[in-house]
Formats: C-alpha cells, structure tokens, sequence
C-alpha cells in the first residue's frame, strides 16, 4: 500500500509558497483535518492543508491527494526498516543498500521521500525511485518555494508534521537515515518522539564550511546504531560518547556503485548527454555555503574563474538550500554567454559516476569531489571553505575562494604529471563494499534495548574540586 501524506497550498502541487510568516492551527470539518494559516498579515491568507493529519493514524478514513488514507498496518514478523531521502544526493548514496535491503527475506523495506524528490524545480527525482521499484510508502510535500534560511526553517518544520503521521502508521523497527541534509532533522527528531531507533550513515566527518556539520553531530547523538566512511569517523564518532559496539567502519556506500553498477561507455554517456566529451572537460559542482549569512559570498570568485577557465564546463544543479535559485539563475547567465557550457537539473547515479570517470577535472565545494572523484584518481578543485576539514585523497586540491587562486589550481589539476601522480591512489572512503556490511548489521543487530545507551565514563581528575 502506498501512502501519500501531502502539504499543499492552493494553487500549488509540488513547492509551497513561503510568502507568509505567520503560522497557526486549528482543526476543521468533521474529517479532523489540520490546517495552517500563513499570513504576513491578517489581509493575506494562504491555506494549507496537512491531509488526514492526526485522524489518520487513528481511523485511517482521512483522505489525501491521492485518495488514499494512512491507514494503520498490520504487524509481520519481518523486521520492518524505514529509509528516509530527500534528494538525488542521498538517493544515490542510499541505492546499494536499498537493494541489500529490499532483496533480504527478513526485511520489509519502506521508503519516505521528501522534499527536493518531489519538486520539478529539481527534476521531480522521484521518479527515478519509481523506476527503481522501491516501495514508496509516503511523499511528503515540505519544501518552500524559498531562497532564505527561513525557508529552510519552515521546511524542516513541514516535513516534521507529515512524518509524525507516516511513520506513527507504519511504526518501524528501524530508521535509517544517511549524511547531513538538514531536512534529516525531521525524521530524527519524530523518531526521537515515537521512540523508533535510528542508524545513520557517514557520521564523524568534517565540514565546517556548512550547517551540515552540525545536522551531522545531532543525527549522531540521536542515533543508536552508526556506520562510518573512514576510520578516523569511526573515532571521532566514539569520541562523541557512542559505544563502541554501536559504531562501525563500513565506508561510503556511494562508492558501490563503482563496484556493483555498470558505468556508461564514453560513447554511451556522449549520446545520452547530447555532446561530445572534448578534452579538457570540467564538471562544476557548486553549493551555496550554508554557515555564511550570505551563502553566495563565494560564489563571485568561482564564476569569474570559470568565465576564464579552459575546455568544455558542465554544471551540474546546486543542492535545495538558501541561496541555492539565485545560484542556478546565474548559472544560466554563465551557460548563456560562456561557449561550451552546459547545465544538468539532474543526473542519475549511473551516468554521474560515469561522468566521473571522462572528465579531465572537478571543481566546485561538493563532497563528491572528495568522496568519489577518489575512485578515479580524478583531480578535484575543491574551492572556498564548505568542506573545511573533512578527510581527503592527493587527487584534492584546495584553493581559497579567489580568482586567480582557482584559476591556478585549475591549472595545476590539468596538468598530465599532476594526473600522472594519482596513478595507484587509494580512497580513503572505501572500496565499494559497504552496503554488505549495512545491510547485515541492520538485519542482525539486536532490538531490545537498543534505545538505551550507556553513559560515557568520566575520566579521573588528578586533584577533584572539593565541594
């Protein structure tokens, strides 16, 4: 059965309008249905509709936009795992052990998609869930039509109402969310509430540059069972107070698709991106830095140097964050008046890895140019200071967010002795066998008291305060 929880306003189906301010409740109608009133002002009113909210779980009659109600369902003796996404990002991440999961006997797998997964402004990436054929059990409209930080406030707040339903309906054994997305603080904190133990992927890494950081460390300590890209995670991790038995170095999943996907030939990939892969090629990806009050500020150095910058570029669409619409609109003007420029809403796990593996360089601020560009010992521009900190390969260049220095760096990256020297590199965040090892310890691992964890031991003072 699938579930479709949406938050709609009129007038709108896929991106709420975030044009109002002011939030309040009440309930009415005799379906108990919940709306929400946003107003800047008591003369402009927007309706929204959180279909069969509350009632749903209860009764199962209230109605959605898909005519379907929550309906309570009916326990198995499966261990039922619930597995949150929000993006293509986290998708493509989560598809290895999805399938891991989704094949084993004991598991009934169910997915809840959210956010930018629904709405066409980037690429409506549900579809490719769709495709795939993982049960979709909810769709949760919750992402504004906004560019602001409080847009992603509201959003947050949104998605916490539709998953409080959805999930109280299927009421998993498990919930297993991966990386730093700020909308995964909804599902963290309804399973927090309902009491639903959490696993949580690529915890215990760095990356000052973002809020991401910290969504990171709060899904950490609200999770129960861990798995880590790299050793050095997994300590961190264990720093923060988690028991040891709890954390475990699996590497990033991401990197199985090199091992288990079959990757695009060049011609394949030229005739399904519609252009010839001409050396040197650049692939941008560029993410507004979400610590800064204005998340652009970076972006200016970025756009002038590769106005500059040699070769073919491909700009791949910037994450769902503030700023992130402003980005994409210079983009066009970049692809508009640049010759050989190209940008791409979306580009699914297969051709992107296989992109990877036939361009000449990477630039931008995403972890993709650390994590994965490793695999192919693929030189990577890593611009600006989002991914400040986090662990990285030789293939990495760093350069701050000044023209001429990543104009430099994009020199240095093209340079054949520079490739010639990542020959034989290893990525320090696997080897593309990591949804294996998920997939057998969400399987395995013990329910019963698995909410409680232990206190972190205090270590000895040489000479204690006196009361």
């Amino acid at each position: 059965m699938s579930h479709n929880t949406s938050v709609y306003a009129s007038g709108q189906s896929r991106r709420i309008a975030a044009k109002y301010g002011l939030l309040m409740a009440r309930t009415a109608g005799t379906r108990d249905q919940l709306y929400f009133w946003c107003a800047s002002d008591f003369s402009k009113l927007c309706l929204l509709q959180l279909s069969g909210a509350f009632s749903s779980a209860a009764t199962g009659a209230a109605g959605t936009e898909s005519g379907e109600g929550l309906l309570m369902s009916e326990p198995t003796n499966k261990r039922r795992i619930a597995v949150v996404t929000t993006s293509r990002a986290d998708y493509s991440h989560l598809y290895w052990p999805l399938r891991e999961l989704a094949a084993h006997p004991d598991v009934e797998l169910g997915l809840f998609t959210l956010g930018a997964h629904l709405a066409p402004d980037f690429g409506s990436t549900i579809r490719e869930i769709e495709a795939d054929g993982f049960p979709i059990l909810s769709r949760i409209e919750c992402l504004l039509s906004s560019d602001t930080d409080t847009g992603m406030a509201k959003t947050i707040g949104i998605a916490i109402l539709g998953l409080a339903d959805a999930l109280t309906a299927w009421r998993p054994d498990l919930l297993l969310l991966i990386a730093d997305r700020y909308e995964m603080l909804a599902p963290a904190s309804v399973a927090l509430a309902l009491r639903i133990p959490i696993a949580h992927i690529e915890g215990g890494e760095v990356s000052q540059g973002a809020i991401d950081d910290q969504v990171r460390n709060a899904l950490t300590k609200l999770a129960h069972i861990h798995f880590t890209s790299t050793p050095t995670a997994r300590r961190r991790v264990i720093a923060m107070g988690e028991e040891l038995w709890r954390v475990t170095h699996a590497g990033a999943p991401s990197l199985d698709h090199l091992r288990r996907s079959t990757l695009l030939s060049r011609q394949a990939l030229e005739a399904k991106l519609g252009l010839t892969l001409a050396p040197p090629t650049l692939l941008a990806a560029w993410h507004p830095v979400t610590i800064l009050r204005d998340t652009n500020a970076e972006a200016d150095a970025l756009f002038a140097a590769l106005a500059q910058a040699p070769g073919q570029l491909l700009f791949v669409y910037p994450n769902a964050d503030a700023g992130s619409l402003a980005l994409i609109e210079r983009t066009k003007v970049l692809v508009s008046t640049r010759p050989h420029t190209n940008i791409f809403v979306n580009l699914d796990a297969v051709t992107y890895w296989s992109l990877l593996g036939n361009v000449d360089v990477m630039i931008g601020n995403s972890s993709s140019g650390i994590m994965e560009a490793a695999s192919f010992a693929l030189p990577a521009v890593n611009v600006g200071m989002r991914q400040q900190g986090r662990e990285r390969a030789p293939n990495v260049i760093d350069a701050p967010a000044e023209t001429a220095a990543i104009l430099g760096a994009i020199d240095q990256a093209l340079n054949p002795e520079f490739r010639k020297s990542l020959c034989g590199m290893a990525n320090p965040y696997g080897d593309g066998t990591a949804s294996t090892t998920i997939a057998r310890i969400l399987t395995t691992v013990p329910l019963d008291g698995l909410l409680i964890k232990q206190p972190t031991p205090l270590p000895v003072e040489a000479n204690p305060e006196q009361p």
